[in-house]
């Protein structure tokens, strides 16, 4: 079973936003990035109610802004996806899930120490530079069931 259903072409758009969010964390922070998004597509909850789609997920737009910055001011982005990277979203889509971005649902990457909370959500742990936060309890019970 997948965790989220997904068409190919959403394969490439995961894999070039998991390259141009973290590349320079190495395969294993691209892996998280990846499971932040899929994590967003499954929740349906807070500011996740209406992605259902990993499509969904990268072009959404919150606060006149869309949520992840790579696509509108990444070059890296807009590259195409390579095939190291097309494994590595679909290892996502398909079951690879973990600590610290298990159940997140937010990441960033801090000029500092990572918050103890971000926009009111816990911290849930930090992998190289990018800090992760899970719903606060009682909040998205659905990001915890696939």
């Amino acid at each position: 079973m997948t965790r989220v259903n997904y068409r190919s072409y959403e394969v490439d758009e995961m894999a070039r936003m998991m390259r141009a969010e973290a590349e320079g964390e190495g395969k294993q922070g691209m892996l998280y990035v990846g499971n932040v998004i899929v994590n967003r597509a499954v929740a349906d909850c807070l500011d996740f109610k209406d992605v259902r789609s990993i499509h969904d997920v990268i072009f959404q737009i919150q606060g006149g802004n869309y949520s992840f910055e790579a696509v509108q001011k990444g070059n890296v982005f807009y590259q195409r996806a390579r095939e190291s990277e097309r494994r590595l979203a679909r290892k996502n889509l398909e079951y690879w899930r973990d600590y610290p971005a298990k159940y997140a649902l937010w990441y960033f990457n801090p000029y500092g120490p990572c918050p103890p909370t971000w926009y009111g959500q816990p911290f849930s742990g930090q992998f190289k530079q990018h800090c992760f936060y899970e719903p606060a309890p009682g909040t998205c019970e659905s990001v915890y069931s696939r």
